[in-house]
């Protein structure tokens, strides 16, 4: 086999069993703490360090990557996550709103640091110019990602029902184990190396392009978390009246419809011999922002909530899934190839700062109107609001 598409495909297993357990993990935390009888605001908040940490790994993990390795900044990733898993496996009496933030911390840095690895690691894996296959690898990469991170979702449900938060936890916890141990066996250790040896400075980006693709990516995440990650699984739990595995199912499977969405997006895109641009993301990010205005508009005149939720979830996620696939791609297209991590930690950085800001708006705004469809509509304003500022801040993209 081919040294490149081995390590393509260590990495890619890596990434798609850290990112089962991510997801679990936020389906669970939503979920058992709703059950415990936290309230949206404070769901939020145990979010908070999650986000907050994921912004400033960005930043620094990207730099770390560059100095020692996207393999080590991968396993290290790994490693974090078993501790932050098995830090929930205490006791209900001891899992304090302080204890599962700082859990939720160290599950944030790990998941950054270990999507930094493997988005980078690409960048030194596809061969210079070749972009048509650069925009699929990177697309299959994240579009599968996705896909489990929705099998992930509803896992969380599934596993909270079958064995009970702690259970779920540390069977999730002694998997990811194995994982590690394979991983230190397997990648390649002078991965993504940097030829030099980066300055700390050099964190932020001094490129333009990246710069702009980062302001845009930080409104397009933030869209998507202000109603999906709080507001609509408790809405679907307390106004709907589903069930836990329900709720977990249904956000499951859009995730995985996104997943290969993205996937597949260099077929839906007709990009057999010419990479996406700055045009492809303009109309993507203004098609999308009319999605969450009609959903909130229907919600508003009484329409019947599951169908106009199911149907809108749907569109949100074929026009979301390819503009992000663009995204994904512009990004390791433009980082520079010595240091790329550098680069692509600066630009998830904007990322993790869009969901941060995302889910606290997201309990926020869905508590302070009222919670129920008013509470959705407003988080579902906020979105449109967002992804138009996507729209507008992409049209400054390098042509």
């Amino acid at each position: 086999m081919n040294g490149a598409v081995r390590q393509y495909l260590i990495i890619t297993g890596n990434y798609w069993a850290f990112t089962l357990t991510d997801g679990a993990l936020r389906m669970l935390v939503v979920l058992y703490f709703h059950q415990l009888g936290y309230s949206p605001l404070q769901i939020a908040f145990l979010f908070l360090f999650y986000e907050l940490f994921g912004v400033v790994t960005n930043l620094v993990g990207g730099w770390l990557g560059a100095r020692i390795g996207l393999n080590r900044t991968m396993n290290i990733g790994l490693a974090l996550q078993i501790v932050a898993l098995s830090m929930l496996a205490l006791p209900s009496a001891y899992l304090t709103i302080p204890w599962v933030m700082a859990a939720q911390a160290l599950s944030g840095i790990a998941k950054d640091l270990n999507k930094m690895s493997a988005k980078s690691a690409i960048k030194q894996l596809v061969p210079e110019n070749a972009d048509s296959a650069l925009f699929k690898w990177v697309a299959l990469l994240t579009g599968s990602k996705n896909t489990l991170k929705g099998v992930g979702f509803f896992l969380g449900g599934a596993l909270l029902a079958w064995l009970g938060f702690q259970g779920a936890v540390t069977a999730m916890a002694a998997a990811l184990l194995i994982v590690w141990v394979s991983s230190l066996l397997l990648l390649k250790k002078e991965l993504g190396k940097a030829s030099y040896k980066p300055k700390f400075r050099e964190i932020f980006s001094k490129n333009d392009a990246v710069n702009r693709l980062s302001a845009a990516r930080f409104f397009l995440f933030g869209a998507r978390d202000i109603w999906f990650v709080i507001a609509l699984p408790v809405f679907l739990s307390e106004t709907l009246s589903w069930g836990e595995e329900s709720t977990g199912a249904f956000m499951a499977l859009w995730i995985i419809g996104y997943g290969i969405i993205q996937a597949s997006s260099p077929k839906l895109l007709n990009n057999k011999h010419h990479s996406p641009g700055r045009n492809r993301a303009v109309t993507l990010a203004s098609l999308l922002t009319i999605v969450p205005a009609t959903i909130a508009t229907l919600l508003y005149l009484d329409a019947e909530p599951t169908w106009v939720i199911m149907i809108g979830l749907a569109l949100f996620a074929l026009i979301f899934a390819l503009n992000s696939a663009v995204h994904s791609y512009l990004i390791v297209s433009y980082a520079k190839a010595d240091g790329v991590s550098l680069d692509v930690g600066f630009y998830y950085m904007a990322n993790a700062m869009g969901r941060l800001i995302g889910t606290l708006l997201s309990g926020a705004l869905f508590q302070w109107a009222g919670l129920g469809v008013a509470g959705l509509v407003s988080c579902l304003v906020g979105s449109a609001a967002m992804i138009l500022m996507t729209a507008v801040l992409s049209r400054k993209l390098p042509s």
